[in-house]
């Protein structure tokens, strides 16, 4: 069983178990997560699509860590004139536990 869940505008595919990285959420170590914009959910091959959403489903996930994610490297440079740019950016990231899915 696996669903397609809208986590503070991304789409993530999760599995009940699954650890997945999302952008930062507002939330300690440790607490709870009820997500409830379902967009599709497979049950063993039976498709239920939402019209935005599926009805009265949910993901309920857990927080484990709250962490940074690898450093991007922004290099600009303009040839013959002397110009260079060089700025790095690390995104907050939060890594959540999917419990169930229902």
């Amino acid at each position: 069983m696996y669903a397609i869940v809208d986590i503070a505008g991304q789409q993530f595919k999760v599995e009940a178990g699954k650890q997945v990285f999302v952008n930062r959420q507002a939330a300690e170590v440790g607490a709870a997560l009820e997500f409830d914009k379902v967009l599709l959910l497979d049950n063993e091959g039976k498709v239920n699509v939402g019209a935005p959403y599926v009805e009265g489903s949910k993901v309920k996930a857990t927080v484990l860590e709250h962490c940074k994610a690898d450093k991007v490297i922004i290099f600009k440079k303009k040839r013959r004139k002397g110009y260079q740019k060089k700025n790095g950016h690390r995104q907050y990231l939060t890594k959540i536990q999917i419990e169930e899915i229902a």
